[in-house]
């Protein structure tokens, strides 16, 4: 019933919007930092984190080994945090880095060249020191413009809230057709303009998920965000969205028909049975009564 209302949808970038199934594009190491270094750090980190942007970091550093972390933290929408061998290891988007780390012009300029071609530079370092960028790449679902056209001719707005930094979210997002924002904050504020419906398959998507009037979660997505949603799409298709409220939509036009007709026999036959219409020489035969109670169930189950 929820759903059927429905005014904005928000929906999540990765995995949702896009594919999930990211690979590595750039690796740049900062100044005396290798290339193995960093993706021997990186897959430290990455190994315990359920995020698709982590499976492109391990399947580039397939071949190498890392130890095991401790304290492993997956941060919503900034990054991840653990500790190897005494050192707090730390990964995540350029804004989590902000607070732990320098990031020299340079390197910056790059990452922003990087962000400008839809790419999603992730920042690793350790302690106080940044080790370098990994840049991914996420290729847009092929239905995923279509069902969002399908959403806006529904009358409904759509609005992609991601993570990641603004540039990639905007190279994405203007394929998609549809504008970023950020997550649980804005489902906080549109929820005051009406019914407010959240898409999404990760961690941290679940506060989203939750916070919303309805919360989707894709069926390939994390355990965390299939429990934390009301509604999950069996597949991974964000055409099932359209799909499921005009579901929503035709099951509660049918409850409205079937209250109507159910209302309908009773406002007439009740009246009619209880010899209220005697006067007018109207009666109305028992057998006939059962008759017409059948036939109103009837028309309810047949609806």
């Amino acid at each position: 019933e929820t759903l059927a209302r429905v005014d904005v949808l928000c929906v999540d970038k990765t995995g949702t919007i896009t594919s999930g199934q990211p690979r590595v594009t750039d690796i740049l190491p900062a100044e005396g930092v290798t290339e193995q270094e960093l993706l021997t750090h990186a897959l430290a980190l990455e190994q315990k984190s359920e995020h698709p942007l982590a499976r492109a970091v391990l399947d580039r550093a397939a071949g190498l080994t890392a130890p095991e972390v401790s304290d492993f933290q997956a941060l919503p929408g900034n990054g991840l945090t653990a500790v190897l061998e005494g050192k707090a290891l730390w990964g995540g988007s350029a804004a989590f880095t902000e607070k732990r780390a320098a990031v020299s012009p340079d390197l910056q300029a790059k990452t922003e060249e990087l962000s400008r071609q839809g790419k999603t530079p992730l920042f690793f370092g350790a302690e106080d020191r940044l080790l370098g960028v990994i840049a991914v790449a996420d290729v847009i679902k092929e239905d995923s413009p279509r069902a969002v056209r399908e959403l806006r001719n529904m009358g409904i707005r759509v609005v992609m809230l991601t993570g990641d930094n603004r540039r990639t979210a905007q190279a994405i997002g203007a394929q998609a057709g549809v504008l970023p924002e950020g997550k649980e904050a804005a489902i906080r504020r549109l929820m005051q303009r009406g019914k407010v419906a959240m898409v999404g398959d990760g961690i941290n998507d679940a506060p989203a998920l939750t916070r919303a009037d309805t919360g989707i979660a894709i069926g390939a997505g994390a355990d965390v965000a299939i429990d934390a949603a009301d509604v999950v799409l069996m597949n991974s298709s964000l055409l099932d969205v359209p799909a499921a409220i005009r579901l929503s939509r035709a099951t509660l036009r049918n409850i409205h028909e079937n209250l109507f007709w159910a209302f309908f026999y009773n406002a007439i036959g009740i009246p009619l049975a209880a010899g209220v219409f005697i006067p007018l020489g109207l009666t109305l035969n028992p057998m006939f009564g059962a008759a017409a109670m059948s036939l109103s169930s009837f028309c309810v189950v047949s609806n």
